[in-house]
């Protein structure tokens, strides 16, 4: 069944990592295929042709993109006894809800704190510790954003722990200081294969996010 089932990815990408930390949940064997985005391949274009991004997850020759979407399209399509949704409407809705905050929030501000210097810097930065707190207050005294399942919101953030030393050092903050809970959770994730196997090294992260800071002045 492997053969049937093909991500388009890239190592460094946290929304291919949701990807793969959710085949992993799941025990889902796939085929990884790794894209050069300087130089996208013909299938990449072809299987996402609007918005020319990773990961594209190709099930049955049919293509499925935006890492969120893939995620539930797994949960549903290998609806096993680990499920990342839960059952109950509003609490499935309510989960939905923070993954689509993260989305929001914390991909292109983190972006910003990494990739800036000066006013444009400390402006993201205050925008980044107001959704941390945020983040870190809804986890409250929990294990898992959904209480003591591993799920889509936990799914949706921890790619983002890979940065968080990245974060620490270039904008000169302390995240385990300011937010220990999201710290605790955050390892507390790190101890499930499926993630530590999907979720770069930190220092590898900071080399490659460095790069590519470089690369963009």
């Amino acid at each position: 069944m492997a053969d049937e089932v093909v991500l388009l990815d890239f190592w460094p990408s946290p929304f291919g990592m949701r990807v793969r930390i959710a085949f992993a949940e799941k025990g889902i064997q796939y085929e990884g295929r790794e894209e050069d985005l300087s130089n996208k391949s013909p299938l990449l274009l072809k299987m996402n042709p609007v918005n020319k991004q990773i990961p594209v997850l190709i099930h049955k020759g049919r293509p499925i993109s935006e890492s969120l979407i893939i995620v539930q399209y797994i949960d549903e399509v290998w609806n096993n006894n680990k499920n990342l949704l839960p059952s109950d409407p509003y609490q499935r809705a309510n989960a939905r809800f923070w993954a689509d905050y993260i989305d929001k929030k914390i991909y292109s501000t983190g972006r910003l704190v990494w990739g800036t210097t000066g006013e444009v810097q400390e402006k993201a930065k205050k925008e980044l510790r107001e959704s941390f707190k945020v983040l870190e207050n809804e986890l409250a005294e929990k294990n898992y954003f959904g209480g003591d399942m591993f799920g889509l919101v936990d799914v949706a953030l921890i790619p983002f722990y890979s940065w968080f030393y990245t974060l620490e050092t270039t904008a000169n903050f302390s995240i385990t200081d300011e937010f220990p809970r999201l710290v605790s959770w955050a390892k507390r994730c790190m101890h499930r294969d499926s993630v530590s196997n999907s979720v770069p090294d930190h220092y590898k992260i900071y080399d490659f996010l460095l790069d590519l800071k470089n690369k963009m002045h």
